[in-house]
Protein backbone atom coordinates (compact mmCIF):
# COMPACT_ATOMS: atom_id res chain seq x y z
CA UNK A 1 0.00 0.00 0.00
CA UNK A 2 1.61 3.33 -1.04
CA UNK A 3 1.52 6.80 1.31
CA UNK A 4 -1.23 8.45 -0.53
CA UNK A 5 -3.55 5.22 -1.21
CA UNK A 6 -5.92 4.91 2.29
CA UNK A 7 -6.53 1.27 3.89
CA UNK A 8 -10.41 0.72 2.98
CA UNK A 9 -9.13 2.35 -0.74
CA UNK A 10 -6.53 -0.52 -1.00
CA UNK A 11 -8.46 -3.08 0.26
CA UNK A 12 -11.32 -2.48 -2.22
CA UNK A 13 -8.45 -2.03 -4.36
CA UNK A 14 -7.41 -5.56 -3.27
CA UNK A 15 -10.34 -7.17 -3.49
CA UNK A 16 -11.18 -5.71 -7.16
CA UNK A 17 -7.85 -7.83 -8.09
CA UNK A 18 -8.72 -10.73 -6.39
CA UNK A 19 -12.21 -10.77 -8.44
CA UNK A 20 -10.03 -10.03 -11.94
CA UNK A 21 -8.06 -13.31 -10.63
CA UNK A 22 -11.33 -15.36 -10.70
CA UNK A 23 -12.43 -13.95 -13.89
CA UNK A 24 -9.61 -14.47 -15.45
CA UNK A 25 -9.16 -18.22 -14.32
CA UNK A 26 -12.74 -18.95 -15.16
CA UNK A 27 -14.48 -19.10 -12.18
CA UNK A 28 -16.15 -16.02 -12.51
CA UNK A 29 -18.31 -14.89 -15.88
CA UNK A 30 -17.15 -11.84 -17.35
CA UNK A 31 -18.12 -8.23 -16.59
CA UNK A 32 -20.22 -8.66 -13.29
CA UNK A 33 -21.62 -5.56 -11.70
CA UNK A 34 -19.74 -4.47 -8.75
CA UNK A 35 -21.22 -1.30 -7.82
CA UNK A 36 -23.12 -2.90 -4.67
CA UNK A 37 -19.22 -4.72 -3.34
CA UNK A 38 -18.63 -3.26 -0.25
CA UNK A 39 -15.64 -3.12 2.29
CA UNK A 40 -16.43 -2.19 5.85
CA UNK A 41 -15.92 -2.86 9.15
CA UNK A 42 -17.87 -6.07 10.51
CA UNK A 43 -20.71 -5.07 13.05
CA UNK A 44 -19.27 -6.54 15.74
CA UNK A 45 -15.22 -6.45 16.12
CA UNK A 46 -15.34 -9.33 17.29
CA UNK A 47 -15.82 -11.03 13.96
CA UNK A 48 -12.41 -8.70 12.76
CA UNK A 49 -11.20 -5.86 11.19
CA UNK A 50 -12.62 -5.53 7.32
CA UNK A 51 -15.98 -7.48 6.31
CA UNK A 52 -16.96 -8.17 2.13
CA UNK A 53 -19.99 -8.62 1.17
CA UNK A 54 -18.89 -9.83 -2.70
CA UNK A 55 -19.79 -13.28 -2.71
CA UNK A 56 -22.82 -12.63 -1.11
CA UNK A 57 -23.52 -9.83 -4.10
CA UNK A 58 -21.94 -11.38 -6.65
CA UNK A 59 -22.77 -14.77 -6.52
CA UNK A 60 -26.27 -14.76 -7.71
CA UNK A 61 -25.37 -13.55 -11.16
CA UNK A 62 -22.51 -15.45 -11.32
CA UNK A 63 -24.78 -18.61 -11.34
CA UNK A 64 -23.00 -19.51 -7.51
CA UNK A 65 -23.20 -20.57 -3.95
CA UNK A 66 -22.01 -17.70 -2.08
CA UNK A 67 -19.82 -19.82 -0.02
CA UNK A 68 -18.29 -21.40 -3.01
CA UNK A 69 -17.60 -17.82 -4.40
CA UNK A 70 -16.73 -16.76 -0.91
CA UNK A 71 -14.43 -19.56 -0.35
CA UNK A 72 -12.68 -18.69 -3.86
CA UNK A 73 -12.53 -15.47 -2.99
CA UNK A 74 -10.66 -16.13 0.52
CA UNK A 75 -8.14 -18.34 -1.11
CA UNK A 76 -7.35 -15.30 -3.37
CA UNK A 77 -7.40 -12.25 0.04
CA UNK A 78 -4.83 -14.81 2.31
CA UNK A 79 -2.05 -14.08 -0.19
CA UNK A 80 -1.84 -10.88 0.88
CA UNK A 81 0.47 -9.97 3.20
CA UNK A 82 -1.13 -7.83 5.32
CA UNK A 83 -4.22 -10.59 5.92
CA UNK A 84 -3.26 -12.45 9.05
CA UNK A 85 -6.77 -14.18 8.25
CA UNK A 86 -9.92 -14.80 6.67
CA UNK A 87 -12.83 -16.74 7.45
CA UNK A 88 -16.69 -17.01 5.72
CA UNK A 89 -19.47 -15.97 8.24
CA UNK A 90 -23.33 -17.04 7.82
CA UNK A 91 -24.14 -17.63 4.29
CA UNK A 92 -21.09 -16.09 2.92
CA UNK A 93 -19.48 -13.20 4.33
CA UNK A 94 -16.00 -12.79 4.55
CA UNK A 95 -13.97 -11.41 7.51
CA UNK A 96 -10.55 -10.80 7.59
CA UNK A 97 -8.15 -9.71 10.13
CA UNK A 98 -5.13 -7.58 9.47
CA UNK A 99 -1.33 -7.54 10.28
CA UNK A 100 -0.89 -4.83 13.26
CA UNK A 101 1.57 -3.23 10.12
CA UNK A 102 -1.20 -2.46 7.88
CA UNK A 103 -2.90 -0.40 10.44
CA UNK A 104 0.50 1.22 11.37
CA UNK A 105 1.41 2.16 7.65
CA UNK A 106 -2.50 3.62 7.37
CA UNK A 107 -0.64 6.17 10.67
CA UNK A 108 1.72 6.87 8.30
CA UNK A 109 -0.48 7.53 5.72
CA UNK A 110 -2.43 10.00 7.66
CA UNK A 111 0.99 11.80 8.18
CA UNK A 112 1.77 11.95 4.37
CA UNK A 113 -1.76 13.48 3.13
CA UNK A 114 -2.40 15.77 6.32
CA UNK A 115 -5.32 17.76 5.25
CA UNK A 116 -6.15 16.00 2.45
CA UNK A 117 -6.81 12.27 4.62
CA UNK A 118 -10.25 11.79 3.53
CA UNK A 119 -10.11 13.69 0.15
CA UNK A 120 -12.34 11.34 -2.47
CA UNK A 121 -12.30 11.74 -5.72
CA UNK A 122 -15.98 9.91 -5.87
CA UNK A 123 -17.45 12.70 -6.86
CA UNK A 124 -16.10 12.96 -10.37
CA UNK A 125 -16.03 16.71 -11.10
CA UNK A 126 -20.18 16.31 -10.82
CA UNK A 127 -22.05 19.61 -10.57
CA UNK A 128 -24.02 19.84 -7.45
CA UNK A 129 -26.18 22.84 -6.94
CA UNK A 130 -26.78 23.04 -3.22
CA UNK A 131 -29.91 25.99 -2.20
CA UNK A 132 -30.35 26.55 1.05
CA UNK A 133 -31.28 29.45 3.71
CA UNK A 134 -33.11 31.14 0.93
CA UNK A 135 -35.40 32.69 3.64
CA UNK A 136 -37.79 35.12 3.16
CA UNK A 137 -36.02 39.16 2.28
CA UNK A 138 -37.71 40.85 5.01
CA UNK A 139 -35.56 40.74 8.07
CA UNK A 140 -32.31 39.84 9.68
CA UNK A 141 -31.66 36.27 10.09
CA UNK A 142 -33.16 34.29 12.66
CA UNK A 143 -32.41 31.17 15.20
CA UNK A 144 -35.46 29.66 12.46
CA UNK A 145 -32.80 29.87 9.69
CA UNK A 146 -29.78 28.58 11.51
CA UNK A 147 -29.58 25.09 11.30
CA UNK A 148 -30.66 24.98 7.38
CA UNK A 149 -28.08 27.52 7.10
CA UNK A 150 -25.18 25.00 8.91
CA UNK A 151 -26.57 21.82 7.15
CA UNK A 152 -26.59 23.61 3.85
CA UNK A 153 -23.11 24.86 4.03
CA UNK A 154 -21.09 22.24 5.74
CA UNK A 155 -22.67 20.10 3.04
CA UNK A 156 -21.62 22.14 0.28
CA UNK A 157 -18.13 21.79 1.79
CA UNK A 158 -18.37 18.42 2.11
CA UNK A 159 -19.55 17.65 -1.48
CA UNK A 160 -16.31 19.56 -2.38
CA UNK A 161 -14.37 17.77 -0.31
CA UNK A 162 -15.93 14.08 -1.90
CA UNK A 163 -14.92 15.52 -5.45
CA UNK A 164 -17.90 17.56 -6.72
CA UNK A 165 -18.27 20.86 -8.32
CA UNK A 166 -20.78 22.88 -5.84
CA UNK A 167 -22.80 26.10 -6.94
CA UNK A 168 -23.95 27.82 -2.99
CA UNK A 169 -27.09 29.17 -4.02
CA UNK A 170 -29.74 31.19 -2.29
CA UNK A 171 -33.11 31.51 -4.05
CA UNK A 172 -34.34 35.19 -2.78
CA UNK A 173 -38.50 35.49 -2.61
CA UNK A 174 -38.94 39.30 -4.14
CA UNK A 175 -41.99 38.79 -5.75
CA UNK A 176 -44.62 37.86 -3.17
CA UNK A 177 -47.18 39.56 -1.19
CA UNK A 178 -44.50 39.55 1.82
CA UNK A 179 -41.80 41.82 0.24
CA UNK A 180 -44.85 44.12 -0.85
CA UNK A 181 -45.69 44.35 2.65
CA UNK A 182 -41.85 44.90 3.56
CA UNK A 183 -42.33 48.16 1.15
CA UNK A 184 -45.17 49.34 2.96
CA UNK A 185 -43.53 48.72 6.43
CA UNK A 186 -40.51 51.11 5.14
CA UNK A 187 -42.31 53.57 3.50
CA UNK A 188 -43.88 54.04 7.49
CA UNK A 189 -40.25 54.16 8.64
CA UNK A 190 -39.46 56.92 5.38
CA UNK A 191 -42.19 58.85 7.32
CA UNK A 192 -41.13 58.63 10.58
CA UNK A 193 -37.49 59.77 9.59
CA UNK A 194 -39.08 62.66 7.67
CA UNK A 195 -40.12 63.91 11.29
CA UNK A 196 -43.87 62.52 11.14
CA UNK A 197 -45.18 60.94 14.72
CA UNK A 198 -46.35 56.92 13.29
CA UNK A 199 -47.19 55.66 16.15
CA UNK A 200 -47.81 51.95 16.77
CA UNK A 201 -46.54 49.82 13.74
CA UNK A 202 -49.86 49.64 12.20
CA UNK A 203 -50.83 45.71 12.43
CA UNK A 204 -50.14 43.52 9.64
CA UNK A 205 -46.51 45.20 8.78
CA UNK A 206 -43.18 44.56 10.06
CA UNK A 207 -42.49 46.02 13.38
CA UNK A 208 -38.48 45.76 13.82
CA UNK A 209 -35.95 48.40 14.59
CA UNK A 210 -34.02 46.65 11.84
CA UNK A 211 -36.27 48.97 9.16
CA UNK A 212 -35.47 52.10 10.60
CA UNK A 213 -31.86 52.73 8.85
CA UNK A 214 -33.89 51.83 6.04
CA UNK A 215 -36.54 54.68 6.27
CA UNK A 216 -33.81 56.91 6.93
CA UNK A 217 -31.91 56.06 3.83
CA UNK A 218 -34.85 56.40 1.88
CA UNK A 219 -35.66 59.75 3.28
CA UNK A 220 -31.98 61.12 2.61
CA UNK A 221 -32.68 60.10 -0.96
CA UNK A 222 -35.73 61.17 -1.74
CA UNK A 223 -36.70 63.46 0.49
CA UNK A 224 -40.55 64.08 1.10
CA UNK A 225 -41.09 63.16 -2.78
CA UNK A 226 -43.42 59.99 -1.23
CA UNK A 227 -44.54 61.41 1.80
CA UNK A 228 -48.22 61.91 0.75
CA UNK A 229 -47.95 60.55 -2.59
CA UNK A 230 -50.35 56.78 -3.54
CA UNK A 231 -48.56 53.83 -2.84
CA UNK A 232 -48.94 52.74 -6.74
CA UNK A 233 -45.85 55.39 -7.17
CA UNK A 234 -43.82 54.57 -4.89
CA UNK A 235 -44.57 50.89 -3.89
CA UNK A 236 -41.91 48.88 -6.13
CA UNK A 237 -38.98 51.63 -5.60
CA UNK A 238 -39.35 50.84 -1.81
CA UNK A 239 -39.75 46.85 -2.42
CA UNK A 240 -36.63 47.19 -4.58
CA UNK A 241 -34.83 49.21 -1.85
CA UNK A 242 -35.96 47.25 1.19
CA UNK A 243 -35.21 43.76 -0.46
CA UNK A 244 -31.66 45.09 -1.42
CA UNK A 245 -30.93 46.92 2.01
CA UNK A 246 -32.35 43.25 3.85
CA UNK A 247 -29.81 41.19 1.32
CA UNK A 248 -27.26 43.46 2.65
CA UNK A 249 -28.30 42.49 6.52
CA UNK A 250 -28.66 39.13 5.91
CA UNK A 251 -25.16 38.33 3.86
CA UNK A 252 -23.61 40.17 6.91
CA UNK A 253 -25.38 37.99 9.27
CA UNK A 254 -24.28 34.87 7.48
CA UNK A 255 -21.00 36.30 6.89
CA UNK A 256 -20.93 36.20 10.74
CA UNK A 257 -21.32 31.67 10.61
CA UNK A 258 -18.44 32.04 7.84
CA UNK A 259 -21.21 31.55 5.57
CA UNK A 260 -21.18 32.87 1.57
CA UNK A 261 -23.28 31.99 -1.27
CA UNK A 262 -21.98 31.98 -5.06
CA UNK A 263 -25.27 33.04 -6.17
CA UNK A 264 -28.37 35.07 -5.12
CA UNK A 265 -31.34 34.19 -7.38
CA UNK A 266 -34.34 36.93 -7.92
CA UNK A 267 -37.60 34.96 -8.18
CA UNK A 268 -39.00 38.77 -9.64
CA UNK A 269 -35.86 38.50 -12.29
CA UNK A 270 -37.20 34.87 -12.97
CA UNK A 271 -40.74 35.76 -13.53
CA UNK A 272 -39.50 39.38 -15.37
CA UNK A 273 -37.51 36.60 -17.92
CA UNK A 274 -40.51 34.55 -18.91
CA UNK A 275 -38.97 31.42 -17.12
CA UNK A 276 -42.22 30.59 -15.33
CA UNK A 277 -44.52 30.59 -19.05
CA UNK A 278 -41.46 28.46 -21.04
CA UNK A 279 -41.79 26.08 -18.41
CA UNK A 280 -45.39 26.01 -18.59
CA UNK A 281 -45.23 25.97 -22.54
CA UNK A 282 -43.10 23.13 -22.59
CA UNK A 283 -44.95 21.02 -20.28
CA UNK A 284 -48.24 21.71 -22.00
CA UNK A 285 -46.11 20.36 -25.27
CA UNK A 286 -45.75 17.34 -23.71
CA UNK A 287 -49.12 16.56 -22.03
CA UNK A 288 -48.21 17.58 -18.11
CA UNK A 289 -50.05 20.53 -17.74
CA UNK A 290 -53.79 21.37 -18.64
CA UNK A 291 -56.26 23.45 -17.71
CA UNK A 292 -58.63 21.80 -15.32
CA UNK A 293 -60.93 22.55 -11.98
CA UNK A 294 -59.64 21.32 -8.40
CA UNK A 295 -62.26 19.55 -6.43
CA UNK A 296 -63.84 21.74 -3.42
CA UNK A 297 -61.16 21.39 -0.36
CA UNK A 298 -62.67 18.84 2.21
CA UNK A 299 -65.13 20.76 4.56
CA UNK A 300 -66.29 23.38 1.89
CA UNK A 301 -69.85 23.49 0.49
CA UNK A 302 -71.00 24.79 -2.65
CA UNK A 303 -71.99 28.00 -0.57
CA UNK A 304 -68.67 29.36 0.11
CA UNK A 305 -66.46 27.99 -2.47
CA UNK A 306 -66.60 28.32 -6.24
CA UNK A 307 -65.45 26.38 -8.79
CA UNK A 308 -62.62 28.03 -11.17
CA UNK A 309 -60.67 26.84 -14.25
CA UNK A 310 -56.80 26.89 -13.45
CA UNK A 311 -54.07 25.55 -15.00
CA UNK A 312 -53.24 22.63 -13.48
CA UNK A 313 -49.65 20.21 -13.54
CA UNK A 314 -50.08 16.23 -13.64
CA UNK A 315 -48.41 15.71 -10.22
CA UNK A 316 -50.34 12.68 -9.50
CA UNK A 317 -49.06 11.10 -12.43
CA UNK A 318 -45.60 11.35 -10.31
CA UNK A 319 -47.09 10.14 -6.53
CA UNK A 320 -48.83 12.95 -5.58
CA UNK A 321 -51.92 12.93 -4.17
CA UNK A 322 -53.80 15.60 -6.53
CA UNK A 323 -52.94 17.90 -9.44
CA UNK A 324 -51.09 21.12 -8.22
CA UNK A 325 -52.46 24.80 -9.94
CA UNK A 326 -49.06 26.70 -11.30
CA UNK A 327 -51.32 29.56 -11.72
CA UNK A 328 -53.89 31.62 -9.57
CA UNK A 329 -57.15 32.80 -10.84
CA UNK A 330 -55.95 36.18 -11.02
CA UNK A 331 -53.61 34.29 -13.71
CA UNK A 332 -50.82 34.97 -11.35
CA UNK A 333 -48.06 31.95 -10.02
CA UNK A 334 -48.40 30.14 -7.65
CA UNK A 335 -45.57 29.65 -5.26
CA UNK A 336 -45.11 25.98 -6.74
CA UNK A 337 -45.57 27.67 -10.60
CA UNK A 338 -42.55 29.86 -9.74
CA UNK A 339 -40.80 27.10 -7.65
CA UNK A 340 -41.36 24.99 -10.69
CA UNK A 341 -40.09 26.67 -12.92
CA UNK A 342 -37.04 28.05 -10.59
CA UNK A 343 -36.11 24.38 -10.44
CA UNK A 344 -35.85 23.82 -14.28
CA UNK A 345 -33.52 27.05 -14.67
CA UNK A 346 -30.94 25.24 -11.99
CA UNK A 347 -31.10 21.77 -13.32
CA UNK A 348 -29.43 23.24 -16.67
CA UNK A 349 -26.31 24.31 -15.28
CA UNK A 350 -25.95 20.83 -12.40
CA UNK A 351 -25.98 17.77 -12.92
CA UNK A 352 -27.50 17.17 -9.37
CA UNK A 353 -29.75 19.23 -7.28
CA UNK A 354 -29.95 19.57 -3.02
CA UNK A 355 -32.49 21.57 -1.34
CA UNK A 356 -32.14 22.35 2.43
CA UNK A 357 -35.86 23.29 3.55
CA UNK A 358 -37.89 23.66 6.85
CA UNK A 359 -39.71 21.23 8.01
CA UNK A 360 -42.82 23.01 7.26
CA UNK A 361 -42.59 22.70 3.92
CA UNK A 362 -42.71 19.01 3.92
CA UNK A 363 -46.32 19.11 2.24
CA UNK A 364 -44.65 20.33 -1.02
CA UNK A 365 -41.75 18.30 -1.29
CA UNK A 366 -43.67 15.53 -3.40
CA UNK A 367 -44.67 17.91 -6.15
CA UNK A 368 -42.04 19.85 -6.71
CA UNK A 369 -39.79 16.51 -7.13
CA UNK A 370 -42.79 15.34 -9.07
CA UNK A 371 -41.88 18.34 -11.42
CA UNK A 372 -38.20 18.30 -11.76
CA UNK A 373 -38.25 14.64 -12.37
CA UNK A 374 -41.28 15.54 -15.29
CA UNK A 375 -38.74 18.20 -16.95
CA UNK A 376 -35.79 16.60 -16.45
CA UNK A 377 -36.55 13.47 -17.36
CA UNK A 378 -38.31 13.87 -20.88
CA UNK A 379 -35.12 13.07 -22.78
CA UNK A 380 -33.45 10.58 -20.40
CA UNK A 381 -32.38 10.00 -16.86
CA UNK A 382 -34.02 12.73 -14.36
CA UNK A 383 -31.87 15.27 -12.63
CA UNK A 384 -31.01 13.97 -9.15
CA UNK A 385 -32.79 16.00 -6.49
CA UNK A 386 -32.72 15.75 -3.29
CA UNK A 387 -34.54 17.61 -0.18
CA UNK A 388 -33.47 17.53 3.20
CA UNK A 389 -35.69 18.71 5.37
CA UNK A 390 -34.56 20.71 9.05
CA UNK A 391 -36.41 20.69 11.59
CA UNK A 392 -36.70 24.18 13.92
CA UNK A 393 -34.74 25.07 16.55
CA UNK A 394 -35.79 25.74 19.95
CA UNK A 395 -33.96 28.54 21.98
CA UNK A 396 -33.33 27.74 25.79
CA UNK A 397 -31.47 29.17 28.73
CA UNK A 398 -31.20 27.24 31.40
CA UNK A 399 -33.89 25.23 30.30
CA UNK A 400 -36.29 28.24 29.99
CA UNK A 401 -37.32 29.51 26.47
CA UNK A 402 -35.53 32.60 25.73
CA UNK A 403 -37.75 36.05 25.64
CA UNK A 404 -37.91 37.62 22.10
CA UNK A 405 -36.21 40.35 20.45
CA UNK A 406 -36.93 44.09 20.39
CA UNK A 407 -35.35 44.95 17.39
CA UNK A 408 -35.94 41.92 14.95
CA UNK A 409 -39.62 42.47 16.09
CA UNK A 410 -40.88 38.89 17.09
CA UNK A 411 -37.64 36.62 17.07
CA UNK A 412 -33.63 36.44 18.50
CA UNK A 413 -31.44 37.18 15.61
CA UNK A 414 -29.21 34.79 14.63
CA UNK A 415 -26.17 37.87 15.02
CA UNK A 416 -27.13 37.97 18.93
CA UNK A 417 -26.74 34.32 19.28
CA UNK A 418 -23.15 34.19 17.35
CA UNK A 419 -21.93 37.22 19.18
CA UNK A 420 -22.84 35.81 22.37
CA UNK A 421 -21.70 32.01 21.61
CA UNK A 422 -19.30 31.93 18.70
CA UNK A 423 -19.55 30.28 15.30
CA UNK A 424 -18.04 27.59 15.89
CA UNK A 425 -19.87 26.31 19.05
CA UNK A 426 -23.01 27.47 16.71
CA UNK A 427 -22.08 25.53 13.76
CA UNK A 428 -21.10 22.28 15.46
CA UNK A 429 -24.24 22.22 17.64
CA UNK A 430 -26.12 22.18 15.01
CA UNK A 431 -24.90 19.26 12.94
CA UNK A 432 -25.00 16.82 16.74
CA UNK A 433 -28.14 15.42 15.94
CA UNK A 434 -30.13 14.84 12.57
CA UNK A 435 -31.61 17.78 10.85
CA UNK A 436 -35.23 15.71 10.96
CA UNK A 437 -34.92 15.41 14.45
CA UNK A 438 -36.04 18.29 16.93
CA UNK A 439 -33.16 20.20 18.53
CA UNK A 440 -32.47 22.38 21.57
CA UNK A 441 -30.31 25.25 21.73
CA UNK A 442 -29.53 26.22 25.41
CA UNK A 443 -27.29 28.75 25.69
CA UNK A 444 -25.62 27.25 29.04
CA UNK A 445 -25.05 24.24 27.64
CA UNK A 446 -23.56 24.85 24.62
CA UNK A 447 -20.77 26.86 26.23
CA UNK A 448 -20.49 24.15 29.38
CA UNK A 449 -17.01 22.82 30.05
CA UNK A 450 -18.48 18.92 29.77
CA UNK A 451 -18.06 15.82 27.95
CA UNK A 452 -22.06 16.38 27.68
CA UNK A 453 -21.30 18.93 25.58
CA UNK A 454 -20.35 17.81 22.27
CA UNK A 455 -19.09 21.26 21.09
CA UNK A 456 -16.52 20.87 23.77
CA UNK A 457 -15.87 17.26 24.36
CA UNK A 458 -14.35 17.66 20.29
CA UNK A 459 -13.06 20.81 20.59
CA UNK A 460 -10.80 19.52 23.92
CA UNK A 461 -9.75 16.08 22.16
CA UNK A 462 -8.18 18.42 20.17
CA UNK A 463 -6.42 21.15 22.67
CA UNK A 464 -5.42 17.85 24.66
CA UNK A 465 -3.42 16.69 21.81
CA UNK A 466 -1.80 20.70 21.29
CA UNK A 467 -1.17 20.41 25.06
CA UNK A 468 0.54 16.89 25.47
CA UNK A 469 2.84 17.74 22.43
CA UNK A 470 3.90 21.14 23.76
CA UNK A 471 4.68 19.26 26.84
CA UNK A 472 6.62 16.44 25.05
CA UNK A 473 8.63 19.17 23.27
CA UNK A 474 9.19 21.01 26.45
CA UNK A 475 10.84 18.14 27.89
CA UNK A 476 12.88 17.40 24.84
CA UNK A 477 10.46 14.24 23.22
CA UNK A 478 9.48 14.39 19.67
CA UNK A 479 6.95 12.32 17.47
CA UNK A 480 8.30 10.04 15.04
CA UNK A 481 7.31 7.05 13.32
CA UNK A 482 10.19 5.11 13.55
CA UNK A 483 9.27 2.84 16.14
CA UNK A 484 5.33 2.50 15.87
CA UNK A 485 5.56 -1.24 16.59
CA UNK A 486 6.04 -0.27 20.08
CA UNK A 487 1.76 0.47 19.96
CA UNK A 488 0.01 -1.40 21.77
CA UNK A 489 -3.79 -3.27 21.35
CA UNK A 490 -5.02 0.46 22.89
CA UNK A 491 -3.48 2.38 20.82
CA UNK A 492 -4.43 0.20 17.75
CA UNK A 493 -8.11 0.47 18.30
CA UNK A 494 -7.70 3.83 17.63
CA UNK A 495 -5.67 3.86 14.70
CA UNK A 496 -8.75 1.65 13.58
CA UNK A 497 -11.48 4.14 14.41
CA UNK A 498 -9.69 6.89 13.04
CA UNK A 499 -8.93 4.95 9.41
CA UNK A 500 -12.87 4.76 8.82
CA UNK A 501 -12.49 8.40 8.43
CA UNK A 502 -12.53 8.48 4.44
CA UNK A 503 -15.15 6.13 4.45
CA UNK A 504 -17.16 8.19 6.85
CA UNK A 505 -16.58 11.21 4.12
CA UNK A 506 -17.89 9.22 1.17
CA UNK A 507 -20.75 8.19 3.12
CA UNK A 508 -21.74 11.15 4.32
CA UNK A 509 -21.69 12.50 1.25
CA UNK A 510 -23.38 10.12 -0.71
CA UNK A 511 -26.24 10.90 2.05
CA UNK A 512 -26.28 13.89 1.71
CA UNK A 513 -25.37 13.91 5.58
CA UNK A 514 -22.78 16.22 7.00
CA UNK A 515 -23.95 15.14 10.78
CA UNK A 516 -22.08 11.64 9.83
CA UNK A 517 -18.85 13.89 10.27
CA UNK A 518 -19.98 15.34 13.61
CA UNK A 519 -20.83 12.13 14.66
CA UNK A 520 -17.55 10.25 13.95
CA UNK A 521 -15.94 13.31 15.69
CA UNK A 522 -17.73 12.30 18.98
CA UNK A 523 -16.85 8.85 18.46
CA UNK A 524 -13.28 9.39 18.11
CA UNK A 525 -12.96 11.64 20.64
CA UNK A 526 -14.43 9.20 22.87
CA UNK A 527 -11.86 6.40 21.88
CA UNK A 528 -8.89 9.18 22.50
CA UNK A 529 -10.36 10.81 26.03
CA UNK A 530 -10.81 6.75 26.65
CA UNK A 531 -7.14 6.43 25.89
CA UNK A 532 -5.73 9.66 27.68
CA UNK A 533 -7.72 8.30 31.07
CA UNK A 534 -5.85 5.28 31.43
CA UNK A 535 -2.85 7.45 31.78
CA UNK A 536 -4.66 8.84 34.81
CA UNK A 537 -4.60 5.14 36.59
CA UNK A 538 -1.35 3.72 34.77
CA UNK A 539 1.89 5.49 34.28
CA UNK A 540 2.58 3.58 31.71
CA UNK A 541 -0.46 4.01 29.60
CA UNK A 542 1.04 8.10 29.46
CA UNK A 543 1.79 9.96 26.17
CA UNK A 544 5.21 10.80 27.91
CA UNK A 545 7.07 7.69 29.12
CA UNK A 546 10.28 8.63 30.62
CA UNK A 547 11.58 5.49 31.05
CA UNK A 548 10.64 4.49 27.02
CA UNK A 549 11.68 7.34 24.74
CA UNK A 550 10.81 5.06 21.95
CA UNK A 551 7.13 4.91 22.85
CA UNK A 552 6.76 7.84 23.58
CA UNK A 553 7.82 9.22 20.30
CA UNK A 554 5.26 6.52 18.39
CA UNK A 555 2.77 7.68 20.78
CA UNK A 556 3.31 11.44 20.04
CA UNK A 557 2.85 10.42 16.53
CA UNK A 558 -0.24 8.85 17.02
CA UNK A 559 -1.41 11.60 18.73
CA UNK A 560 -0.46 14.32 15.98
CA UNK A 561 -2.77 12.32 13.97
CA UNK A 562 -5.60 12.00 15.63
CA UNK A 563 -5.17 15.80 15.76
CA UNK A 564 -4.47 16.04 11.80
CA UNK A 565 -8.14 13.84 11.79
CA UNK A 566 -10.22 16.56 14.31
CA UNK A 567 -9.09 19.25 12.28
CA UNK A 568 -9.90 17.85 8.99
CA UNK A 569 -12.99 16.93 10.14
CA UNK A 570 -13.72 20.20 11.70
CA UNK A 571 -12.83 22.34 8.55
CA UNK A 572 -15.71 20.29 6.63
CA UNK A 573 -18.26 21.08 9.10
CA UNK A 574 -16.55 25.09 9.00
CA UNK A 575 -15.07 25.03 12.46
CA UNK A 576 -11.78 26.10 13.78
CA UNK A 577 -9.84 23.96 16.00
CA UNK A 578 -8.92 25.34 19.38
CA UNK A 579 -5.34 24.47 20.40
CA UNK A 580 -6.00 25.34 24.59
CA UNK A 581 -8.80 25.42 26.90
Amino acid sequence: MNESQTLYAAFAGHLSAALDALEAAGTLPAGLKRGAVTVEPPRDPLHGDLATNAAMVLAKPAGMKPRDLAEALVAELTRLDAVTSAEIAGPGFINLRLASSAWLAELRTIDALGADYGRSAMGGGTIVNVEYVSANPTGPMHMGHCRGAVVGDALATLLEYAGHKVTREYYVNDAGAQVQVLARSAHVRYREALGEDVGEIPEGLYPGDYLIPVGQALAHEFGDRYAKAPEAEWLVLFRERAVAAMLVMIKQDLALLGIHHDLFSSEAELQASGKPDEAEEWLRSRGLVYDGVLEAPKGKTPEDWEPVELPLFKSTQFGDDQDRPIRKSDGTWTYFGADLAYHYQKAQSADALVDIWGADHAGTVKRIKAAVAAMTGADGEPTPFEIKLVQMVQLLRGGEPVKMSKRAGTFVTLADVVREVGKDVVRFTMLTRKPEAQMDFDFAKVVEASKDNPVFYVQYCHARVCSTLRKGAAEGFAPSPDHLQLLGEEELELVKLAAQFPRVVEAAAAAREPHRLAFFLHDLAAMFHGYWNLGNDRVEKRFINHTDRNLTAARLFLAVQIGQLVRNGLALLGVEAVEEM
